[in-house]
Parts: structure tokens; C-alpha cells; sequence
């Protein structure tokens, strides 16, 4: 595709669901209410690591209005991943419905089926359990020492792909990628020096807690409304947990008050199935913020550490290694694919390193299970790796954003690490950069907060004899666009006789605005108004097959599957529209709504196409579909700034102002991605200064609430500007897009550390930056 002048791309066009949603009328899954529905509430475990001697719910079934009850007394043992992936899913199968060992506080142990949600919780306080308590893991940075408690001891647990697996040694994934030789090139190397980072397990926070409502159809199938992700997933993995055929489940995702990975987990859904399936009554669970923040999905956090050995008189990287440390928790879920990501979207910034080494071990824990979670690794491994630039910058006295602009990959590049690491895949896929917008982006993001004005400003002089101190950072990062040769996304349109379009895909709209992008691609593609085209997504039994939300992929892969279905859909409407005008498909032309003779007065509208197709001796039905799978994940890249204050006796860090600019080839809706980045680096703001999960010495999660566990709210956010970089086309891409929705999470950590390295000479190693933190290394 090449690049041209556009009437519905790189414009903001309203929200397909925006009147909806702003008025009350969109249906959330809690909102779904059917007669004589069954509500469900679980046990769970208080303890960190138990076996089940006893369940006794005699007490709990005698309860009137009780309908049954779920553990490991009736429920069979099947194993499998709450990890929605595509299949076979690169995670361990390591879980099942309810077990008879409990792994972490919160783990399911059982639930009860009951006519009211008081009756359900009532239920629960019945049921006796007798536990053997064992001795815990809550170290993770101590799962693979000799003796260490082992979390998973079953012999059915495994991986289904060909990949490490060795629950005996607590490791549920082992990534090793190697380019050159890295020892050969350290001891070549003039100089060298080694830097360790701790980033911290961290909620995803939607507004929307996890729910599903399922019902049982006039024949006999039943149907499931979720808050996932990933629609076709969660229908695969809950028909196998129960034994019943796929084509007798369907799941419909409706509106959904935010994802950001922690919805693309099986949890809810097989819940209502059993319920339903069994009772064929209607059913439904919605979790508490305490059932999400105890047994929903977390951030894994990681333990990094890098070596780099380098020449300081030009700044050449001759050897890079990393070791990546993962807390997967009490289950492996994306442990794999997490730990690839820290490579893969993290090691590609600075080209022509000839001698690389990434180990990375997911390793379990008695505690909350990981899983996916926006910039999934890439965050974690960025708060290493961006540190470490700055501080090989430094050391040779040159400013970073010189730094990058002479060493980062740029277009026409590549680097082997695409090629060693792929999600789920042995290998990866090579891919040399098409679209890179980074040169651009530091020159946009570093003029906006004055970048070499305050470097040279803020010294240690600057400083000197004052409370507060300033300094100022930045980085560059990359991410990624889909999984190449694994993910596929599919679309299909159809005409209507008024000239609109029924356009039916897969992709999972999160509170994203990805039914409008669609919408615009078609409307592009066909030239016709955006109105026309009637969005249905997410829908197994309606709609074509997608992944789902996850991997930056909606716009970059199931977008193009909607633009070939729309040039399927075009060529009929040429064909049609020539037949009715008498002249040749080759004579005529789409424009505005209509179909027009080439250099002549002719045309026919859409509307007359649309009818004439339909109730003419020539009957058809003006449709396409459109399916697509990448063979490349071209990165989106953006370079960050921020201004800080450090209050050095409070050990407060204030954000004065944080700038960035993103390459995210064309921004199908200008405004939309730039809402995106808000919402990304407004998360990775929260996540560097606030976030985090805090545990007793029992396991036991101590701030499991928006009252305990600190976000970020409207007051708390600095002055933004987040800008998207123009005139920037990834030829692979529908219309020239890539990603943007995850890069932005990334930035804050390693730029507020930089600026405080800026500010006061010493680094921040272990996140989040609270003020406690910030005092001891200040006195350190």
C-alpha cells in the first residue's frame, strides 16, 4: 500500500460506542440479569501453601437456597492454563478448577451455587476445611536455591509445546538466547560494569471488575458473557475443562471498563459454565476488588540484572548480557512469553551489538499468580536496560539523546534477537526495520520540556545548599506490533440494500475504540462515510475468529484483515456498479459513496448498488472476508523526558513534567492514540512512584483495595505532553499503522530514574520510588 492522501485515516472520527457509553445505555456484563439466576461465590485459601485433608460442605449444602457446591470432592482433575494464547498455549499446564493443594492466599478451593449472592457468601462461612499448612515460598529470588520449598509437586503438571519445563527446580520457563560470543566479547571489551534492578508485582486496576453471566438457549447450547479478552480462548479452554464440545459454548464479549491483560486470563468463565452447564439454570460471578486484587492476575515483577563491557572512547557496546529473574507466582501463566517479551522489546534499541546473552527463568512462588499486564516484560526489562544506557552515556560524557541518535536501530536495520526469540515459537521471525520515527520523536518529546536547556542547567551546583532538587531524564524504547506466524485476525463484511455495511470481526474492543478504527479502515478503503459502516465484534458465534486484545495487535493484524475484506467487498461493487452504468470494471471508480465513470458524468450511488444487487434478475450478495497473519512485529518506537524535584528530606519525587512523542506510524484516529499514550504513561507513572503489592510474612497480600494499594487519580497527574510523530508509514501495516497502546507504559520508570541519577548523582534500583526508598538511598 502506498502512501496517500486520506479521508477517513489520521482523522478523529467519533466513538462508535461513545453516545452509549456517556448516556448509560452500553451493557457491561454485570448489567446482564436473567430470570431465576444463580449466583456463585468461592472459598478461598488462607493459606499460602495447604493440602486439603477435609472438605466437609454438608453444613453449607443444608443451607436453604444452596444449589451445589464445587471442589476437589466432585470436580474432576483436568489440567490446564488460565492463559488465553493462542494454542498450544506457550504456558504451563500447571492449574486445575479446584485442587486439592493450595498454592497462594486466594487460591480457589471451592464455590458454591446459590439463589442470592447473601446466601452464596453465607454458604461459604459453612464449609470446613481441614488444611496441612506447609511451609511456604515467598521469596521468589530464593526458587532456585538448593532445598527450596517446591511449589508444584504433581507429576501431571507440564508444558504441551517444547519448551523447558522443570517443576523439580521451581521453573516454569527457561529462555536462553545467544548472539557471538559474550565472554570473548567482555574480555575484549576496555571497560565494563554490571547494574541490577527489582521491579514489583502490580494490579492492573480496570475500573471493571472480572465478571460472567452464562444461560443455557432454546437448543440446548450455552451461551457465556464475559469481561474477556479473548472471546475464542476462553470458549477453548472452558469446553475442555468441561468435557463438552466447543460448538455447544458461545461467548459474547460486551462492553468492557478496561483489560490491559489482566482479562486475558480464564478465570470467570469456566466458573458459570460448570454452574450453568449442570443446573441449566442461569448463573453468574462478579468479583470484589478483593477477589481481583487476591485472585485475579498481577504484574510478575522481575529481578534484572545487566553486564555491559563497552569502549569509552566511542561508546561501542562489544558484549551485553542479561539475566532476567520472573515471580510467576503460584502458576506459570505467560511466564514464557513475558520473559521473551524482556528481550525481544527491550534489546533491539541499540544496534550492531555483536555479542549478546539473555537468560531468563520464570520461577514459581506461593504467591499471587502473574500474567499478562501492558508492556508485559518489555516495562520490567526497560527499567534495567534504559538505566544502563543512561549509564554508559554518562560515563563517556555524552549526552543520551547523542547517544541514541548515533547508536539506535534505525530504518533498514535489524537485529538477530527478533530472530532467536518468538511467543510460543522456537525461533522468532528476522525482520529489518521498515517504519522508525525515532530521530523525530527525541527532536519533538526533548524540545517540548527544553531538554538541553535544563540538562545544562541542572548540575550539582545547580542543587548545592538547596532542599529540593531538580534533574531531568529521558529514554527511547521500542515494543512490538501482533505475534508473527502465531496470532491471526479475521473480518467479514456484507452490503445492505441502503448502501451501508455490516462489518462482523473478532477483534475485542476493551474500551480501546478499536470498532471505530475498523469502522475508519473500512470506510477508507470503500469511500464512504464512517456512519455506514455497522460494527459487530466479538461474538463466537457471529463473528469471524480473532486472538483477541492482547500483543498491540487489533490495529496492525485484524486491521488488515478488515481492509481485504473491504477490497473483496470493493471489487463486487465495481463489478455491479459497472454492470448498471454499461461500462467495464476498468472505467469506473469509488468515490464518495458512490460509483463513478472514470473522466465521465456517470455514477451510481452505493444505495442504488446496494438494492440493485439484491432484487435484481442478477441477485447476489455483495460480501468479503478478510483473514491475516504477520510475519514481522514492526516496533513502534517513542522517546520519553521528564522533570523531577526530590525533596530530600521528605524523600518525595514530584513529576514537574513529563513529555513524549510516539512513532506509531499513521494513527488511524489521531485522538484515540494519543488517549492511549495518556493512559500509558499515566500507568507508568503510578506503577514508578506508587504501585505495588505488600505481603506479610504469612503470604497474606496487606493492601488488597483502592484504599491501600496507591494509584494514581486525577490530582496526582503532572503536566503531560504526548505527541504522536507525523508522517511516519509502516508499509506492512493497514493504511501504515502500527501499535501504540502498550509502548507508553515503559518510559516512566527508567526516565524518573534517570532524572534522579541527573539530580542527585545516584541510581534507583528497586521500584516503586517511595519516599522510604528514596530517603535510604539518599543516605546510602
Amino acid at each position: 500500500m502506498d502512501k496517500r492522501k486520506f479521508k477517513h485515516i489520521n482523522k478523529t472520527t467519533l466513538k462508535k460506542d461513545g453516545l452509549g457509553l456517556a448516556i448509560g445505555e452500553n451493557k457491561f456484563t454485570d448489567d446482564y440479569y436473567l430470570p431465576g439466576m444463580l449466583h456463585i461465590a468461592v472459598l478461598r485459601s488462607p493459606h499460602a501453601y495447604a493440602k486439603i485433608k477435609k472438605l466437609d460442605d454438608s453444613a453449607a449444602r443444608a443451607l436453604p437456597g444452596v444449589v451445589d457446591i464445587y471442589s476437589c470432592n466432585n470436580i474432576k482433575r483436568i489440567m490446564y492454563t488460565t492463559a488465553g494464547q493462542g494454542y498450544p498455549e506457550p504456558s504451563a499446564y500447571d492449574c486445575v478448577l479446584f485442587n486439592d493443594t493450595m498454592r497462594y492466599v486466594g487460591d480457589q478451593a471451592a464455590a458454591v451455587v446459590a439463589e442470592s449472592p447473601d446466601i452464596a457468601e453465607e454458604a461459604l462461612k459453612l464449609i470446613k476445611v481441614d488444611y496441612e499448612v506447609l511451609e511456604p515460598l515467598l521469596d521468589y529470588t530464593k526458587a532456585l536455591d538448593e532445598g527450596a520449598v517446591r511449589v508444584h509437586t504433581e507429576p501431571d503438571a507440564r508444558m504441551i509445546i517444547p519448551m523447558p519445563y522443570d517443576a523439580s527446580k521451581n521453573t516454569c520457563a527457561d529462555i536462553k538466547a545467544v548472539v557471538g560470543d559474550f565472554e570473548a566479547g567482555l574480555k575484549k571489551a576496555k571497560k565494563q560494569f554490571t547494574f541490577t534492578t527489582e521491579s514489583q508485582s502490580a494490579s492492573h486496576c480496570a475500573l471493571e471488575a472480572h465478571s460472567a453471566v452464562a444461560w443455557i438457549d432454546e437448543y440446548g447450547r450455552m451461551t457465556i458473557v464475559s469481561t474477556s479478552q479473548v472471546p475464542w480462548h476462553a470458549r477453548r479452554i472452558t469446553a475442555m475443562i468441561l468435557e463438552i464440545p466447543v460448538r455447544d459454548v458461545r461467548v459474547i464479549k460486551p462492553r468492557i471498563g478496561g483489560g490491559f491483560g489482566g482479562k486475558q486470563e480464564i478465570i470467570v468463565e469456566p466458573l458459570v459454565g460448570l454452574a450453568t452447564w449442570r443446573t441449566k439454570r442461569p448463573s453468574k460471578i462478579t468479583f470484589s476488588r478483593r477477589d481481583v486484587f487476591m485472585s485475579g492476575r498481577r504484574r510478575h515483577g522481575q529481578n534484572n540484572t545487566v553486564t555491559i563491557g563497552y569502549d569509552p572512547a566511542t561508546g561501542m557496546i562489544d558484549a551485553l548480557r542479561v539475566y532476567a529473574l520472573e515471580n510467576a507466582g503460584a502458576y506459570g501463566s505467560h511466564a514464557v512469553t513475558i520473559l521473551t517479551n524482556t528481550a525481544t522489546k527491550v534489546l533491539p534499541m541499540i544496534n550492531h551489538v555483536p555479542n549478546i546473552e539473555f537468560i531468563g527463568k520464570g520461577v514459581y512462588a506461593n504467591l499471587q499468580v502473574g500474567g499478562a499486564y501492558r508492556g508485559y516484560g518489555a516495562t520490567e526489562g526497560c527499567f534495567t536496560y534504559c538505566q544502563a544506557i543512561d549509564i554508559l552515556a554518562h560515563d563517556i560524557g555524552m549526552d543520551p539523546v547523542e547517544y541514541y541518535r548515533k547508536y539506535a536501530i534505525k530504518s533498514g536495520g535489524t537485529s538477530e534477537i527478533f530472530a532467536k526469540l518468538g511467543e510460543g515459537t522456537e525461533g522468532g521471525a528476522e525482520m529489518t526495520i521498515d517504519s522508525c520515527g525515532l530521530i523525530k520523536a527525541m527532536e519533538m518529546a526533548g524540545s517540548a520540556i527544553k531538554w538541553e536547556e535544563k540538562r545544562k542547567l541542572y548540575t550539582p551546583e545547580y542543587n548545592k545548599g538547596k532542599r529540593v532538587w531538580r534533574g531531568i531524564g529521558m529514554t527511547c524504547l521500542l515494543q512490538g506490533s501482533a505475534v508473527p506466524k502465531v496470532d491471526m485476525g479475521s473480518a467479514y463484511i456484507k452490503m445492505n440494500d441502503d448502501g451501508s455495511f455490516n462489518l462482523h470481526l473478532g477483534a475485542t474492543d476493551i474500551g480501546t475504540g478499536s470498532d471505530t478504527i475498523m469502522a475508519q479502515i473500512v470506510a477508507e478503503e470503500l469511500d464512504c462515510p464512517v456512519e455506514n459502516i455497522i460494527v459487530l465484534s466479538s461474538d463466537t458465534d457471529l463473528t469471524p475468529f480473532d486472538v483477541g486484545a492482547y500483543a498491540s495487535s487489533t490495529t496492525y493484524l485484524s486491521g488488515e484483515a478488515v481492509r481485504k475484506a473491504a477490497v473483496m467487498v470493493k471489487e463486487q461493487i465495481l463489478h455491479v456498479g459497472a454492470e448498471m452504468l454499461a461500462l467495464s470494471p476498468e472505467d469506473v471508480e469509488t468515490l464518495d459513496n458512490k460509483v463513478v465513470q472514470k473522466g465521465g458524468e456517470k455514477f451510481k450511488t452505493f444505495a442504488d448498488i446496494g438494492t440493485y444487487s439484491l432484487y435484481t434478475h442478477h441477485q447476489l450478495q455483495i460480501q468479503g472476508f478478510g483473514s491475516h497473519v504477520v510475519d514481522k512485529s514492526p516496533p513502534p518506537f517513542a522517546a520519553h523526558f521528564a522533570e523531577i524535584e526530590v525533596d530530600t528530606e521528605t524523600g518525595d519525587i514530584k513529576v514537574l513534567e513529563y513529555t513524549s512523542a510516539t512513532d506509531c506510524g499513521t494513527a488511524i484516529n489521531p485522538l484515540f492514540a494519543e488517549g492511549q499514550v495518556d493512559g500509558a504513561v499515566v500507568n507508568g507513572l503510578s506503577y514508578a512512584l506508587t504501585e505495588g503489592y505488600i505481603y506479610n510474612d504469612k503470604g497474606v497480600l496487606r493492601n488488597p483495595s483502592f484504599t491501600t494499594y496507591k494509584i494514581y487519580t486525577a490530582p496526582d497527574i503532572p503536566p503531560m505532553k504526548n505527541m504522536i510523530v507525523p508522517d511516519s508509514y509502516e508499509h506492512s501495516g493497514p493504511f501504515g499503522a502500527k501499535s501504540v497502546s502498550e509502548l507508553g507504559i515503559n518510559g516512566p520508570m527508567p526516565v524518573i530514574a534517570n532524572a534522579f541519577f541527573n539530580a542527585t548523582g545516584k541510581r534507583l534500583c528497586k521500584a516503586p520510588f517511595t519516599p522510604e526508598y528514596v530517603l535510604s538511598v539518599l543516605k546510602d
